[in-house]
């Protein structure tokens, strides 16, 4: 499942990770470290939401 941010529209995909942010490729979500902050707008974890 793919997460978005709710402030930018970033989307997090587990599949491609996020390494700019130092996540890597394959990470789920849940997975992601608690500190993760959007690569677009600074925004925590907290901020994204379940993409339908």
């Amino acid at each position: 499942m793919k997460y978005v941010c709710d402030i930018c529209g970033y989307i997090y995909d587990p599949e491609e990770g996020a390494p700019d942010a130092g996540v890597a490729a394959g990470t789920a979500w849940e997975d992601v470290p608690d500190d993760f902050v959007c690569p677009l707008c600074g925004v925590g974890k907290d901020q994204f939401s379940p993409a339908e």
